[in-house]
């Protein structure tokens, strides 16, 4: 299912966080948002799960604005990951991933045998069946953002939203969690910090800076030298991956300018 940022803009207090963004994700792709710290990534991607409403602009999934279905439609359509999850009460971490079917229940939620096999599946895709019976509040950083990618998988979304869904983990698990989303089939918007994780999982990247997209494209056309240093402000060295041959970036600080 296909989801659009329509000249979506947010102000607060005066200050403009994200101005006039337009963006889309065809059905099935990936496509990631990079930008330094306070650029505006999670701002506009709190807009589009509905965390915050924009002061302009719409978002709109399968054509429809997002903000006119309910929120069990809205639910049934997508699923988020904010990057500030969490969870007050200690639930069980099949507790944790079984609320992803709420959507899918009516008003007196009951776990059918359906539902207790998605959550099954979504939670062994993250590799975290063993995990079923533990408190949430007992997991490690990265345990609880891969239960919580569980979650949004059990729920059975046609877009799924991630901000920095990455966080916390470590490497094999950062491959592992993007390729399995890469694998979904889902419409995936997801911010991240880790470039190289976007250029190789990504098919098309939003670059944004001070609230603005300044550069889109396929990822190896996209982060080029120039841009980085604009943007992050560091020298990137371009090289292809010695076996697939995809973009990978080396980076060091600009050299020091000379004092007068």
């Amino acid at each position: 299912m296909r989801i659009d940022i329509d000249a979506l803009t947010v102000e607060i207090a005066g200050a403009r966080l994200v101005d006039q963004v337009t963006l889309g994700a065809a059905d099935g792709q990936l496509v990631g948002l990079v930008g330094p710290n306070g650029s505006g990534k999670s701002t506009l991607l709190r807009c589009v799960y509905r965390a915050l409403r924009p002061s302009a602009g719409a978002v709109r999934i399968g054509g429809e604005d997002l903000h006119s279905l309910t929120t069990r439609e809205g639910a049934r359509r997508l699923a988020a990951l904010p990057q500030d999850a969490v969870a007050e009460f200690d639930f069980t971490v099949a507790e944790i991933v079984a609320m992803g079917r709420l959507p899918h229940q009516g008003p007196v939620a009951r776990a059918s045998d359906e539902d207790r096999r998605l959550c099954h599946e979504a939670l062994a895709g993250v590799g975290a069946g063993h995990l079923a019976e533990r408190g949430f509040l007992t997991l490690s950083g990265g345990e609880r953002q891969r239960v919580l990618i569980a979650r949004a998988l059990a729920q059975q979304p046609r877009v799924l939203v991630l901000d920095e869904p990455t966080n916390h983990l470590d490497i094999a698990h950062q491959l592992e969690v993007l390729a399995l989303v890469r694998g979904s089939g889902l419409t995936v918007l997801t911010a991240l910090h880790d470039l190289n994780l976007a250029a190789l999982h990504c098919d098309l990247v939003h670059v944004i800076d001070g609230g603005r997209i300044v550069a889109s494209g396929a990822p190896h056309t996209v982060l080029t030298t120039e841009l980085l240093a604009d943007v992050f402000g560091v020298r990137a060295h371009r090289v292809a991956h010695p076996e697939t041959g995809a973009l990978q970036l080396i980076f060091d600080l600009p050299p020091a300018r000379p004092t007068s």
